[in-house]
C-alpha cells in the first residue's frame, strides 16, 4: 500500500526464495512482498535481513543511506511469534524460552532497527516511525508474554516520541482489527476468494480486514502534515479509515470496534487521554525538561 502511493519500500525479513526462516512453516518471501509493492505503482527493493542480528540491521540502513539517500517512514512490523504464543495457557506455565524468543523478535527488533534507521530521519528533521501492534486500548491481550509484546510496542513509540518531541520526526503505534492475513486464512482453511467460510467457525471472522487496510492508514498518516498531533499514541486501521476516507481493498470499511460493542453489547475501551495522562509528566521530564541531550 505505501506502493500504491509512489513510494520506494525496502521489504526486509528473513524468508527469500529457497530460503525460508527457520522454524517457519509460511511459504511467503520478502521477493513477493517487493513485488506486490511495484506492482502497485511503487518500487519494491527486498533485502534479507535478520533484525535481531544487529550487523545485519546496520548494514540494512547503510545500503539505504547509500541508494537513497534518506528515510521517510520505518514501519517496525517485526513478529515472528505465531507460533510462540500460549493462549489459554497461565504465565506460571508458560515456556519461558518462548517468551524470550518473543520478546527477542518482537520487541528487540524493533528497538535495533528504530536504533540504525531513525539517524537518517533526525539528519533530515523529517519521518514517521510506525509501530505495529494489536489493540488500541491498555487492557489485557489474554497471554501475558504476547501483552507484554504488545504493549511494549506502544509504549517504544511513545517512550522514542519523548526523545524525538524537538523533532519533526514522529514515533507512533498502528494496530489493525481482526487481520485477515495469510496465515490467518490458512488457519481456517479457507483463502481470499471464500474467506466468509470460515464466520460459521468464528462469527467474528466477518469483522476482519486484509494487511491492505493498516497498510493504507500507514500511507494515509505518512502523507499527513499533521500527523506530530499523534506522537507517543496508539491509532487503529478503522480509525484512520474513518477519518481519511479509505477502504479495504475491496471497497469495505471494517470498523472493529463499532462491531464488538454491537455483538457484544459492551463498551470498547480505548487508550485515549486519559489512558495517557499517567504517562505524561514523569519525574525525569519534571525535573530535567531538557533531558536528554542532543
Amino acid at each position: 500500500m505505501l506502493g500504491e502511493a509512489g513510494a520506494t519500500v525496502y521489504c526486509t525479513g528473513r524468508s527469500v526464495r529457497g530460503r525460508l526462516a527457520s522454524g517457519d512453516s509460511r511459504p511467503e518471501t520478502i521477493e513477493e512482498t517487493a513485488e506486490l509493492v511495484t506492482a502497485r505503482g511503487g518500487k519494491g527493493i527486498a533485502v534479507r535481513v535478520d533484525h535481531s542480528v544487529e550487523a545485519e540491521v546496520e548494514a540494512l540502513c547503510e545500503r539505504i543511506r547509500a541508494e537513497a539517500g534518506k528515510l521517510d517512514v520505518l514501519v517496525n512490523d517485526i513478529w515472528g511469534g505465531e507460533t510462540l504464543v500460549e493462549f489459554g495457557t497461565p504465565f506460571w506455565k508458560q515456556s519461558p524460552q518462548k517468551a524470550r524468543l518473543m520478546f527477542e523478535r518482537a520487541v528487540f527488533t524493533h528497538v535495533v532497527t528504530s536504533r540504525y534507521a531513525v539517524p537518517l530521519m533526525v539528519e533530515r528533521d523529517r519521518g514517521l516511525i510506525v509501530e505495529v501492534t494489536d489493540g488500541d486500548s491498555f487492557g489485557y491481550r489474554g497471554s501475558v508474554a504476547y501483552d507484554v509484546t504488545k504493549m511494549a510496542v506502544i509504549r517504544l513509540a511513545f517512550a522514542m516520541s519523548r526523545d524525538l518531541r524537538r523533532t519533526n520526526v514522529t514515533a507512533l503505534a498502528v494496530t489493525p482489527g481482526f487481520l485477515r492475513s495469510e496465515e490467518m486464512l490458512a488457519h481456517f482453511g479457507v483463502t481470499e476468494a471464500n474467506w466468509r467460510d470460515a464466520v460459521k467457525k468464528t462469527p467474528d471472522f466477518i469483522a476482519s480486514e486484509t494487511p491492505a487496510y493498516v497498510g493504507r492508514a500507514v500511507a494515509a498518516l505518512a502523507a499527513d502534515p499533521g500527523v506530530k498531533a499523534r506522537a507517543g499514541r496508539v491509532v487503529a486501521s478503522w480509525t484512520l479509515a474513518r477519518e481519511f476516507g479509505f477502504t479495504d481493498v475491496d471497497g469495505s470499511q471494517p470498523h472493529w470496534a463499532e462491531y464488538f460493542e454491537k455483538t457484544y453489547r459492551k463498551p470498547y475501551t480505548v487508550a485515549d487521554d486519559s489512558a495517557y495522562a499517567s504517562w505524561l509528566g514523569g519525574s525525569i521530564e519534571t525535573v530535567a525538561p531538557d533531558w536528554p541531550v542532543y
